[in-house]
C-alpha cells in the first residue's frame, strides 16, 4: 500500500520530493537532536492523489489519526482535551519555497470549551484568548475563504474603541470578544459556524493546504520560478509550542549570514510575546536579533550554537524561523536560505575558502541570471515611490532619461548630451539609431524576445516591453498611465530587472561587476567573488564562448567580456543609414551597370567594416553571415510613399520620379509572409552580384589585415539554407571570389564556408548539408519560428500570455530553447552532421545562445560553442562551466 504520512523521525534532508523541502528539514533537524517539536509530513503523494481524484485519498485518514495518537501519547495529552489541549500547526511544504501557498494555521484543537482548559493550564488566560483568535482568523480566511481584510478592521476597530495602539494592549475579556466578533463574520460570508470539532478543523486544513497547490498565486509563482505543476506539496502537522505566553517567550527568525550581501554574523528578527506569524506579518516592530542576546543570553548562545551546526551541516547559508517558550528554545524551520544574487557569489566564496564546499560546488551554486543582474546598474529601491507602470523586465538594468517618442527625438537630444528613454507602443528596424541613443526602451506592447526586447539586450539597454497600462500618443507625444499623463521630455526612471517604471530621476548605483568585465578593476569583496567563479568556469567548461557583433566597438567590447570570436556578424546592419541609399540604388536599378555601380559603392564601405571587426578579433574567428532579411525591409515603408505621392497629386505638384520608382519596387517586391520567402539564400541566388560583393569585401578586409600583420579569421556563412544544392551553388560563387582576391592580391585567402541551420528541413537533411558545409551554426530564432509555425512578432502579443496561463509553455521557446521539439531538431542534425563530416564544428548563434538553461541543453547535445549579444557573454561563460559540473549540487533556493 502507498504510505501518505511520516514522522519527523522517520524521514531525512534527501526525502525533499517526498516530504517536501519543510518536512524534510524537519526531519533533518530531529535527526541531528535538535530542539524540535514533534510532528508528522503528510506526503507529496497524497496531494498529488488528491489532485488527481478531487477526494482525500484512501487510508490518508486512518495514517494521520496513528500518527496523531503517537504525538497525544508523548504529550500526555489529546488534540482538543477540554482540561488541557494538545494543539497543532498545519504548514504547507512543497519541494521549493512557494509564497503563493496557504498561510499557516496555528493552534488548531481550539474551541468554545478548550479555551478555558487552556487558560487553566497555562495560568494565563490572556494568552488563551489571543490563541483561539488566531485560530478563528487563520482557519476563517485560510480554510474557509473569508476576506482577511474583514478580520484586520475588527481588530483594527476593537484596538481603537479601547485606545491601544497594538494587540498587546487588549486583555483577555477584548480577546473572547474579538473570537465572538469573527466567528461572527465567518457565520455572514460563508453561511457556516465555525468547526468546534478539533477532528475536523485538522482535517479540512490538510485538505485546505492540497488545494491552495493550485491557487492563483502559487500558479503565478510556479510560471515565474519555472517550478513544475505536477510536484503537489506536503503538509507539516506539528505540536504547538507557544511564543506569545509573556515577555519571556517570542518568536523569531534568523539567517546564518546576510542574505542581502552575503557577509557573516547573526541576521534577524525578534518579536518577544509573539507567535511565528507575528514577526512576518508586522503587526509590530521586531527588534534586531543582537537584541535577544540582551533578552535572553541563555536562549540567544543556544540558537547561535545551532545556527552554526546547521550551516556546517547544510554547507550553505540557512533560514532559521525558533520560538521561545517561557525562556526555551524550540527550532520550528530550517531551509537553505533565499539570497541576492551579491550574497550568492559571496557565500560561494567563502564556503569555498572555509572548506565546506568545493570549488566546483561554489560555481554549481552561482548562476548567469544572477550575475547579469550584478552587471547592470540599479536603483536605490529606498529612495523611489510607487511605479507608474509594470512590464516584462525584457533586459536588466536601470536607466534614467526624458521620455522621447520617435527615433529622431532621441537622436537629436542624445547628441546635445541628453539622456533619453524611448517609448513606443514596439520598436521596428527603423528605430535602431534612436534605441542606441537612448538610455532604455519602454514599449507597451511585445514580450521578452520582441524586436525592443532582443536588440536591448544586445546592446546592454535597459528594456521593459509588454508595459500595457501605459497608452502610447506618439502624435501627441506623450503617454497616459492610470491618471498619470507623461510629456514628452518628462524624465522617468526605468528599471529593467524589476519591469517597473517610475516618475522622475530614481537615484542609481553604479554596478562594479560591469568595472570590472570592462576593465578588469577588481574594487570590492563582491568583484573578487564574481572573478573567482568566473575564473573557475573558464578552467572547467567545454563549450566556447563567441558573441554576436556587427561593429568593431562591440567586437572590442565582446572580447573584453571573454568572447572567443564572433558567432554571428550580421551584415544587414551595415546597410542602415547613409548606406540605405545605395541598397536603394541597387534595387532600383534597371540595368547591370546600374546595378554594378551601387555594388560597387557599396563594397568599400562593406570592406571597413569587416576590417575593423577581424582587427578588433585578431586572431579569433569571426563567423560573418551573408544578407538575410528581405530586401524590401530597405525600402520605406509602403503606405508611407502611397500618401506622399497622393499628397504631391492633391496639391497640384508633379510626383516625385524617385518616390515613383520606390512605391513600384515595393509593390513588386511585396510579399505576404516575407520571412518565408525571398531572403537568406534564395535573396543570394536571385540577385546578381549581392553575395560577390559581400564575399570581396570579406576576402579583401582579410588581405588588408593580413599585409598590417594580423591573423585574420573569418568564416562564411550561408543563411536560410533548405536543400544542399542551394549551398552548392553558393559556394561555388564564394570560391570563385575569393579565389579571385587571392590572385589579385597575391594573399592566399582561403575562409572556412559554412551556414546557418535555421529550417527543419535543413536539420533533418544535415547529413546531406553537411557534404558541402565546413561549419553548422544553428540560428534558433527562426529554427524556435517554423519549428512551431509562429511569427514572434505576432504570437507573443496575440495569445503567448494565455498560453502560459494554462500551462501550455512553462517558458516563451523563443527566451529558453523546446528540448522535446527545436532541441530535437539540434540533437538530429549534431549526429547526422558528424555522421557526414567527422569533426564538423557546430555552434549556435540565436538568442537562446545567452539563456543560461539553454547552454545547459547545448552543452548535452556536444555543440561546441554559443554565441550571443555582447553582454551576456559572461553569462554564457558561467554557464557553460556550469553546465560541465553535471551532477554537483546547486544549493537549491527556490
Amino acid at each position: 500500500m502507498v504510505r501518505y504520512v511520516y514522522a519527523f523521525t522517520e524521514g531525512d534532508r534527501d526525502m525533499a520530493d517526498l516530504l517536501g523541502g519543510k518536512g524534510a528539514n524537519l526531519a533533518e533537524m530531529t535527526r541531528l537532536g535538535l530542539p524540535v517539536p514533534p510532528g508528522f509530513t503528510v506526503t507529496t503523494e497524497a496531494c498529488r492523489t488528491f489532485l488527481t481524484t478531487g477526494s482525500e485519498p484512501v487510508g490518508l485518514a486512518r495514517e494521520i489519526s496513528d500518527r496523531l495518537a503517537g504525538l497525544e501519547e508523548a504529550a500526555g495529552r489529546c488534540l482538543g482535551q477540554p482540561d488541557d489541549p494538545l494543539l497543532l500547526s498545519v504548514r504547507t511544504g512543497a519541494r521549493f519555497s512557494m509564497p503563493g501557498m496557504m498561510e499557516t494555521i496555528l493552534n488548531i484543537g481550539l474551541d468554545d470549551e478548550s479555551v478555558q482548559g487552556l487558560a487553566k493550564s497555562s495560568g494565563n488566560e490572556r494568552f488563551a484568548w489571543d490563541s483561539y483568535r488566531r485560530l478563528v482568523q487563520m482557519f476563517g480566511s485560510t480554510v474557509m475563504g473569508v476576506g482577511s481584510n474583514l478580520f484586520e478592521e475588527a481588530m483594527a476597530d476593537l484596538k481603537q474603541d479601547r485606545g491601544v495602539a497594538d494587540d498587546l494592549g487588549l486583555d483577555a475579556a477584548d480577546l473572547a470578544e474579538l473570537v465572538e466578533t469573527y466567528k461572527e463574520l465567518i457565520h455572514q460570508e460563508t453561511g457556516e459556524s465555525f468547526p468546534q470539532s478539533p477532528a475536523e478543523q485538522l482535517q479540512r486544513a490538510v485538505l485546505a493546504v492540497f488545494q491552495s497547490w493550485n491557487a492563483e498565486r502559487a500558479r503565478l509563482y510556479r510560471r515565474r520560478e519555472h517550478i513544475p505543476d505536477d510536484l503537489g506539496t506536503a503538509v507539516n502537522v506539528q505540536t504547538m509550542v507557544f511564543g506569545n505566553l509573556g515577555p519571556d517567550s517570542g518568536s523569531g527568525v534568523a539567517f546564518t549570514r546576510d542574505p542581502a550581501t552575503g557577509r557573516t554574523g547573526v541576521y534577524g528578527d525578534y518579536l518577544a510575546n509573539a507567535q511565528g506569524e507575528d514577526v512576518v506579518a508586522g503587526i509590530r516592530n521586531t527588534v534586531p536579533l543582537d537584541e535577544l542576546g540582551r533578552l535572553n543570553p541563555e536562549a540567544f548562545d543556544r540558537l547561535r550554537d545551532h545556527m552554526v551546526t546547521l550551516e556546517a551541516h547544510y554547507r550553505d547559508l540557512c533560514d532559521i524561523e525558533f520560538t521561545i517558550e517561557r525562556g526555551r528554545l524550540w527550532m520550528l524551520q530550517t531551509r537553505v536560505g533565499k539570497r541576492t544574487a551579491e550574497a550568492a557569489f559571496t557565500i560561494a566564496a567563502e564556503l569555498t575558502d572555509e572548506g565546506l564546499i568545493t570549488a566546483d560546488e561554489g560555481l554549481a551554486r552561482v548562476g548567469g541570471d544572477g550575475l547579469a543582474r550584478l552587471m547592470f546598474p540599479r536603483f536605490d529601491t529606498s529612495a523611489v515611490g510607487d511605479p507608474l507602470a509594470h512590464g516584462i523586465p525584457a533586459s536588466p538594468g536601470a536607466a534614467v532619461g526624458a521620455a522621447v517618442f520617435d527615433s529622431a527625438e532621441a537622436v537629436r537630444r542624445a547628441t546635445v548630451g541628453e539622456k533619453v528613454v524611448l517609448v513606443r507602443e514596439e520598436t521596428t528596424p527603423d528605430d535602431l539609431p534612436g534605441m542606441v541613443a537612448a538610455q532604455a526602451v519602454l514599449t507597451s506592447r511585445g514580450g521578452k524576445t520582441s524586436h525592443a526586447a532582443v536588440v536591448a539586450r544586445g546592446m546592454g539597454k535597459v528594456c521593459v516591453c509588454g508595459a500595457e497600462e501605459i497608452m502610447v500618443d506618439p502624435q501627441r507625444r506623450r503617454f497616459t498611465a492610470g491618471g498619470t499623463t507623461v510629456e514628452e521630455g518628462t524624465v522617468i526612471s526605468v528599471d529593467g530587472s524589476e519591469g517597473a517604471v517610475y516618475p522622475g530621476a530614481a537615484p542609481l548605483i553604479d554596478s562594479a561587476v560591469m568595472k570590472y568585465f570592462e576593465a578588469s578593476e577588481h574594487t570590492d569583496g563582491l568583484v573578487d567573488a564574481v572573478a573567482r567563479a568566473m575564473e573557475h568556469a573558464d578552467r572547467v567548461r567545454r563549450l566556447g564562448v563567441r558573441a554576436n557583433a556587427d561593429t568593431p566597438e562591440d567586437a572590442a567590447r565582446a572580447r573584453r567580456f571573454g568572447a572567443e570570436g564572433i558567432g554571428l556578424c550580421r551584415t544587414e546592419h551595415m546597410f542602415l543609414g547613409d548606406r540605405r541609399q545605395l541598397v536603394e540604388a541597387m534595387i532600383l536599378a534597371r540595368t547591370n551597370a546600374e546595378r554594378e555601380r551601387a555594388l560597387t559603392a557599396l563594397l568599400p564601405l562593406q570592406r571597413q567594416d569587416f576590417t575593423g571587426i577581424l582587427e578588433a578579433m585578431d586572431g579569433l574567428p569571426v563567423t560573418v553571415r551573408l544578407l538575410d532579411p528581405p530586401l524590401h525591409e530597405f525600402l520605406p515603408d509602403r503606405t508611407e510613399l502611397a500618401v506622399r505621392l497622393a499628397a504631391a497629386e492633391a496639391h497640384g505638384s508633379p510626383p516625385s520620379e524617385h518616390d515613383a520608382d520606390l512605391l513600384d519596387a515595393v509593390n513588386r517586391m511585396h510579399e505576404e509572409n516575407p520571412m518565408l520567402g525571398l531572403r537568406g539564400v534564395r535573396l543570394g541566388l536571385v540577385a546578381p552580384g549581392l553575395v560577390a560583393m559581400q564575399v570581396r569585401a570579406i576576402a579583401e578586409a582579410v588581405v588588408e589585415r593580413r599585409r598590417a600583420g594580423g591573423d585574420p579569421r573569418a568564416e562564411i556563412m550561408v543563411p536560410l539554407i533548405d536543400t544542399v544544392e542551394e549551398l552548392r551553388l553558393v559556394r561555388q560563387e564564394v570560391e570563385q571570389v575569393l579565389a579571385d582576391v587571392s590572385t589579385e592580391s597575391g594573399v592566399t585567402v582561403d575562409c572556412p564556408i559554412g551556414t546557418m541551420i535555421e529550417l527543419p528541413r535543413a536539420a533533418l537533411t544535415a547529413g546531406r548539408i553537411a557534404e558541402e558545409a565546413q561549419f553548422f551554426s544553428f540560428g534558433t530564432n527562426d529554427l524556435t519560428q517554423t519549428t512551431w509555425g509562429f511569427s514572434r512578432d505576432d504570437v507573443e502579443a496575440a495569445f503567448f500570455s494565455a498560453y502560459l496561463d494554462k500551462g501550455i509553455f512553462k517558458v516563451s521557446p523563443f527566451e529558453t530553447i523546446d528540448r522535446e521539439g527545436v532541441g530535437r531538431l539540434v540533437e538530429i542534425a549534431v549526429a547526422e552532421g558528424r555522421a557526414a563530416r567527422p569533426g564538423l564544428k557546430i555552434g549556435v548563434c540565436g538568442e537562446h545562445g545567452g539563456d543560461p538553461e539553454s547552454v545547459h541543453f547545448f552543452h548535452a547535445a556536444g555543440l561546441d560553442y554559443v554565441s550571443c549579444s555582447p553582454f551576456r557573454v559572461p553569462v554564457a561563460r558561467l554557464e557553460a562551466g556550469r553546465a560541465a559540473l553535471s551532477g554537483t549540487e546547486t544549493g537549491d533556493s527556490r
